[in-house]
């Protein structure tokens, strides 16, 4: 049997997964959890073969969760769903020794499957989600990108630079040069435009 830790914010997807893995094979779901923090809860307190877990989520998002997990369990095995991946995104969630990517539209039998290949001790990459990593028209750099998708949740440039460990002139600097590559007058305007084109 191989145990799971299922993380996403979207309950249906969520719930649907929890119910339908373990009809597909040997799979344990141990917990569910709904967004970043509580993953990383669930993940130290079940101590899962493989944390199965949705890069975008409210609070802590999926690469935030990983980066707590690793520090207290660094052997983790992680699979990420995501709907679309960025190279930069791809990137980070390599460095943090994310094993295995897996596109959120595939079928529960695929999912599966792929669940066993990481516990294995193997990586995957769907192909669709590398296809998608390799044809970057974003301008905008990982800093840039991460400063406007903490605008996107609402907070201030001070807040920005909390989360960050970010001096508030930085975080300005990053603004202004993501709202001159978006050609837009506001950092909100910057954020809707990057997230419209899938780059946040």
């Amino acid at each position: 049997m191989t145990s799971v830790v299922l993380a996403d914010d979207e309950a249906l997807l969520r719930k649907a997964l929890a119910a339908l893995l373990p009809l597909e094979g040997e799979i344990t779901v141990l917990a569910e959890a709904e967004d970043g923090a509580a993953a990383v809860r669930a993940t130290l307190e079940h101590r899962p073969d493989v944390l199965v877990i949705d890069l975008e989520m409210p609070g802590v998002d999926g690469l935030g969760a990983v980066a707590e997990i690793r520090r207290e369990r660094p052997d983790q095995v992680i699979l990420m769903l995501t709907r679309h991946a960025r190279p930069g995104v791809l990137r980070k969630a390599l460095k943090l020794g994310v094993q295995g990517f897996v596109s959120k539209s595939a079928e529960p039998a695929h999912i599966t499957s792929v669940i066993k290949t990481l516990h294995e001790g193997r990586r995957w990459i769907d192909p669709d989600v590398s296809a998608l990593a390799v044809v970057d028209d974003c301008p905008l750099t990982d800093r840039e990108i991460d400063v406007l998708r903490e605008t996107g949740e609402g907070y201030s440039v001070a807040d920005i630079a909390a989360h960050l460990h970010l001096a508030e002139g930085t975080v300005r600097n990053y603004l202004s040069n993501a709202m001159q590559k978006t050609q837009t007058r506001t950092r909100h305007e910057a954020a809707r435009y990057a997230r419209e084109r899938d780059w946040l």
